[in-house]
């Protein structure tokens, strides 16, 4: 309904930045790193790869029982198991994941995309990317699933080098996080952008540079959080699920369940492409060692903890179990995607829209960027919104659970991920809480009062 819009809809509010003062820098901390902080990130760039490690030793063999290959490497001792164990890599992994890597490059720069606008970074600028995703997703599948039809490839090659391949991933990714802090000291791209801590460790694992490019449109975060990691992400399903048959005969309900909801959250996330450019990971989060490595190698190797389980040791559910597991992954996916619809709808018409079929609720803020120009921006009070503040992340965990139940609880390893997405999610909704009260100034509070929940309604 277009209009004059009441107050009982509408608050505005102005957090100004004085002349004489140090403006915010609402996307960026450039406070000095504390030791603690760097010591616990440094305890991260170690902890993470080696855990990256055991899983696939738990899975090779513990029968997916992480505790026990734990208790084997605290027996054997951490290092000496940890080196007896390495995965070992072949010639022909690290070609194939060089020409994965070359090939998503290339799809990424050749095929045609729409240009879309990301979020003001800090320092005032306003980017251009060009999403091609839901092509490249398309073009890729079309040329792995046609090979495997006509015989060319083997649909178990990824499974069968998985080995391998761990290697390759995880060398690229300390190799990308290296070059992108040579490149943020040395060459940045929008130096009033760049975030420096201090301690080269801490920046080597938060990123100096927020957007490192080359040239207009070639955007390394971009490019790496997208391809090659979550275009690989249903081509490792669908491998192996491939395993499964070829070692076992079938295929199960629960691999089909598992690869059919997180096909539609990648399927998602290329048809939404653009809308992800305005997502924390590429407006806030600066490019380091927690992206770069996250991306190329936690993501393809933790993401897909249930399907390389349930190709290993399968697990059988009854078809009442796989229709309510795909119910519940449908709804969690149906109101993220409907909460974040909702809100960017709402901001597309400057408050003129209807939410639920009531004219939207809505505080109307202004906030100062470190250029000291001043932007507008609509916080949701309606809709989902108006259950939670972070709606969204509740539907997320939904759909995450949805994923672990098709692996039964006989092993915790597929259900890590599950915890490691709460974690991670409460984890972003306080630090959100905290940039948003930085942004916004005290009002923020009264946006709280009015949406007292922060992702649970009645609990948290």
């Amino acid at each position: 309904m277009k209009g004059t819009r009441s107050s009982a809809m509408e608050k505005v509010l102005e957090t100004i930045v004085p002349e004489n003062a140090k403006p915010v820098l609402w996307g960026a901390h450039s406070n000095k790193a504390k030791w603690e902080s760097t010591v616990g990130v440094l305890a991260l760039i170690i902890c993470c790869p080696t855990l990256c490690i055991l899983n696939w030793v738990a899975l090779e063999q513990f029968g997916g029982a992480l505790p026990k290959a734990v208790e084997a490497a605290l027996d054997y001792g951490p290092v000496p198991y940890l080196l007896h164990n390495l995965p070992k890599p072949t010639q022909a992994t690290i070609a194939g994941y060089a020409l994965w890597l070359l090939f998503q490059a290339f799809l990424y720069g050749a095929l045609p995309g729409e240009i879309c606008f990301g979020q003001k970074t800090p320092a005032g600028y306003q980017l251009h990317y060009k999403t091609n995703g839901l092509l490249a997703w398309t073009l890729t599948h079309a040329l792995f699933i046609g090979g495997s039809y006509y015989g060319y490839i083997d649909p178990a090659i990824i499974a069968r080098n998985w080995e391998g391949l761990l290697v390759a991933m995880n060398v690229y990714g300390f190799v990308l996080a290296i070059l992108a802090q040579v490149k943020g000291h040395l060459f940045p791209s929008h130096p009033e952008d760049r975030k420096l801590s201090g301690s080269w460790i801490y920046d080597f694992w938060a990123g100096v540079e927020l957007n490192p490019r080359f040239g207009s449109y070639w955007d390394f975060k971009f490019f790496h959080n997208g391809r090659p990691g979550i275009v690989a992400w249903t081509l490792i399903n669908l491998s192996w699920a491939a395993y499964q048959y070829q070692t076992f005969g079938y295929v199960t309900d629960s691999m089909l369940v598992v690869n059919i909801l997180q096909a539609l959250y990648v399927v998602d996330f290329f048809c939404n492409e653009s809308w992800y450019t305005r997502t924390i990971d590429i407006s806030h989060d600066h490019f380091g060692f927690m992206l770069a490595w996250g991306d190329t190698t936690f993501l393809p190797t933790f993401y897909t903890l249930q399907a390389q389980y349930l190709a290993r040791y399968p697990t059988h559910i009854t078809r009442g179990s796989a229709a309510a597991i795909l119910a519940l992954g449908f709804i969690g996916y149906g109101i993220f995607r409907s909460a974040n619809h909702q809100r960017d709808h709402v901001r597309a018409k400057q408050g003129e829209a209807r939410i639920w079929g009531r004219p939207a609720e809505f505080i109307r803020c202004k906030y100062r960027t470190s250029d000291g120009k001043e932007h507008t921006s609509l916080l949701l009070t309606s809709g989902w919104w108006g259950v939670a503040r972070h709606s969204n992340y509740l539907a997320d965990l939904a759909g995450c659970f949805a994923y672990c139940a098709t692996c039964g609880f006989d092993a915790i390893l597929p259900w890590s991920y599950f915890f490691y997405m709460t974690i991670l999610l409460v984890h972003r909704a306080r630090r959100d809480e905290r940039r948003c009260r930085a942004k916004y100034g005290e009002k923020w509070d009264e946006y709280c009062r009015a949406v007292p929940y922060t992702m649970i309604p009645g609990i948290y």
